[in-house]
């Protein structure tokens, strides 16, 4: 039985690499399938055993990359590459600065050309040297990369540079040029542009970095005998309290045991306002105590906090590819051969026009200024800014495939219960006196039903004192209550009892569908609660703008179409389906998709077929572990809202990738056939200087057009 292995990986400059890294690995024996990203600097191998595992870690580090235990680990080695490569960019400027100036503003004599050529020496072959590592190992294993075409570049230039400064005598006069200053800017200007791109990945990145940063180091410790202590909150277990103050984040998830607090969960959910927790309430790692004081009793462990959990899915979506990203993966894997191949065809068609020096020029231009990095970074980069923008919003992630076909949403099938309402029974209406309610509040506290547990918080609510319940009662199942003089529960039991009343007091109620409680008091009819499955407060709004999108709406549920209908004509709900099972909303799902890209959004275990089988799940976080498991997305703040914003989102991180492909698609089509001398006999010819400066331009240029889903 095959298995998932993840890896961090250190190193990869390109998309380029990451597919030469995926591509040598899925041919060692017991690799199913490899998925390699660069953007998240990670892989995930589908293997056959745990032998394999070595094999794969020893052929990455044969080419040139490092490997990372965890995501602390690597987001330190990031910092440290990022801040070497920052030292080793100042110097490679420094250096070039030097070697530009020899170049123009001196007399050219063996001097000067030597010291040229010590400098350059010491930027190609120090400052740039990733660049040759991994070229050597990527044409090891027969693949073409973004550092090949660089180091074909900066070795033509540079050793027909040294080959023209040491043998000036075995090549022409008119050709006796050296292009040292060339080789190093080819090297100085790309370098700029993997810093800046290196640092602006690091930005769209830092959503999860403070996800992991929000998990204090220490906790108060409560112990059995009253006194605290200070510990590492990596070391509390399930069952110990913590006490958490004002101002102070909690360590662990838990349950609240005392006191109250009002706690701010915006990192986690999106939701701008402090929420009051109290005795009873859950709450998570991460969230802000903004006022009071609460002891909190732990619930889980440090890897299945919410926090974890949303640091692991993230980091997970940020590797995953989209299709559009591996056609462009693709594309770029084909177009380095296809460059190398031009650029030989350019060398050779000015050398046989009698002109070397242009085909020197020209070969090399069009090697360096053809670096497909703009056209790998396209998608990823894109999309690794769309889901950080996402989870800020309580929106999270898990299969980023789904921003590509959101767009053209023409459906959204709603599960009812817990998604369009609270899923819990509440108290809508009543016409009982405040004194007779006091009573049936005190007889529905010595019960755990659902339906009394309503009575009393609908009570407790209305600030309706009631005293504790000290007579004798029966509890009819299926019935309701009874006492001497009290009953309460359904028409059966009235009737039973004597007690006559009028239906056409609560007709209404039930043909809406809603329950009905009837109370009776002496053997005389007083009254009714009538019960409700409450509508979430954004359901109206949502549905309201789906349906004004011209996207179909529907609900699905396995409740009696009296309440069905209810709802639904509340929302303005396009279809509905009721007194449906589980397989039934399936088909229903599967039908729907012949009609165009349909949304299944759910929370319970009946829904986990139709969000795995519809185009994208959505689940509550509020909801299953199964259904939370089955879907696409996760709403963490189980906000329907959520839904229009990753519709938006997909509409925008569409928008973006398309401007960037046609950026990096674009360019290359103008700039290789400049590159390569077409327009010479115009005056246009593109020096490698300026070719490495636009190659750098480029990609950059596509990384900032991306972080642009920042800002929305």
């Amino acid at each position: 039985m095959s298995q998932i292995f993840k890896l961090n990986i250190m190193g990869m400059t390109c998309v380029n690499c990451s597919n030469a890294v995926e591509k040598v690995t899925k041919k060692i024996p017991g690799v199913k399938n490899a998925n390699v990203s660069f953007t998240a600097n990670s892989g995930e191998f589908e293997i056959e055993n745990d032998d394999v595992k070595n094999k794969i870690i020893q052929k990455i580090e044969k080419l040139g990359y490092e490997i990372a235990t965890n995501y602390e680990e690597l987001a330190l080695k990031k910092q440290n590459a990022l801040k070497r490569m920052k030292n080793t960019l100042l110097l490679s400027i420094f250096l070039t600065i030097i070697v530009m100036i020899l170049h123009m503003g001196l007399k050219h004599s063996f001097l000067n050309s030597l010291m040229q050529f010590i400098l350059t020496t010491v930027v190609v072959f120090y400052c740039g040297r990733h660049f040759f590592i991994h070229a050597f190992g990527a044409l090891k294993n027969r693949n073409f990369d973004m550092n090949v075409l660089v180091s074909l570049g900066v070795f033509s230039a540079y050793f027909y540079s040294t080959f023209a400064f040491l043998f000036p005598s075995l090549i022409p006069s008119k050709l006796n040029y050296v292009y040292f200053e060339s080789a190093a800017m080819i090297i100085t200007f790309i370098s700029l542009g993997k810093f800046l791109e290196e640092n602006s990945k690091a930005k769209a990145d830092d959503y999860i970095k403070s996800l992991l940063n929000l998990t204090p180091k220490m906790a108060i410790l409560l112990k059995e005998d009253g006194t605290t202590d200070e510990v590492l909150a990596t070391t509390l277990n399930i069952g110990d309290v913590v006490l958490v103050k004002n101002g102070m984040t909690i360590p662990r998830d838990g349950v609240i045991v005392d006191g109250g607090a009002e706690i701010d969960t915006s990192i986690l959910t999106g939701e701008s306002l402090p929420i009051y927790k109290k005795v009873g309430d859950s709450v998570n790692a991460g969230s802000l105590n903004t006022n009071g004081v609460i002891s909190i009793k732990i619930t889980t462990q440090n890897h299945e906090t919410l926090l974890f959990r949303m640091t692991k899915l993230l980091s997970e979506a940020s590797a995953k590819k989209m299709p559009i990203s591996r056609f462009a993966d693709r594309i770029a894997n084909i177009f380095v051969p296809i460059v190398i191949l031009i650029s030989l065809v350019t060398f050779l068609v000015w050398f046989l026009l009698g002109n070397l020096g242009y085909a020197v020029v020209c070969a090399i231009s069009v090697l360096v200024i053809s670096c497909p990095c703009a056209l790998g970074l396209a998608t990823p980069i894109a999309i690794v800014c769309a889901i950080s923008s996402l989870a800020k919003k309580g929106v999270l992630v898990k299969n980023p495939e789904v921003l590509e076909i959101l767009k053209d949403t023409k459906n959204v099938i709603f599960d009812k219960t817990g998604t369009l309402t609270y899923g819990k029974i509440e108290v809508f209406k009543t016409n009982l006196s405040d004194d007779l309610l006091s009573k049936v509040a005190s007889l529905e506290a010595l019960s755990e039903h659902l339906i009394a547990k309503a009575i009393v918080n609908f009570a407790k609510d209305q600030n309706i004192k009631f005293e504790k319940f000290n007579k004798e009662f029966e509890n009819l199942v299926g019935k309701g209550l009874k006492t001497d003089d009290l009953i309460v529960g359904n028409e059966t039991l009235l009737l039973e009892n004597g007690v006559e009343f009028n239906k056409n007091d609560f007709k209404e109620f039930l043909d809406d569908g809603f329950g009905v409680i009837l109370v009776a008091f002496n053997k005389k009819y007083e009254g009714y609660i009538i019960l409700s499955d409450k509508i979430k407060t954004e359901s109206k709004e949502t549905i309201n703008n789906l349906n004004n999108s011209l996207i179909n709406t529907l609900m699905l549920t396995g409740d009696n179409k009296k309440v069905a209908n209810f709802i639904a004509s509340n929302l303005d709900i396009k279809e509905v389906f009721s007194d449906i099972l589980p397989e039934q909303k399936f088909e229903i799902v599967k039908k729907q998709k012949e009609k165009g890209i349909t949304v299944f959004v759910g929370d319970g275990v009946n829904d986990a077929l139709s969000l795995k089988e519809a185009d994208c799940g959505i689940a509550m976080n509020s909801g299953s572990d199964i259904a939370k498991s089955s879907g696409d997305i996760l709403l963490i703040n189980n906000d329907l809202n959520g839904i229009l914003k990753l519709i938006k989102a997909s509409n925008r991180s569409m928008n973006i990738i398309k401007q960037n492909l046609f950026w990096a698609f674009f360019y290359n089509a103008l700039c290789i056939p400049l590159a390569a001398g077409v327009f010479a006999s115009f005056g246009l010819l593109l020096s490698p200087v300026y070719a490495a400066l636009a190659m750098s331009f480029s990609s950059v240029s596509v990384v900032l057009n991306s972080l642009r889903l920042k800002l929305w």
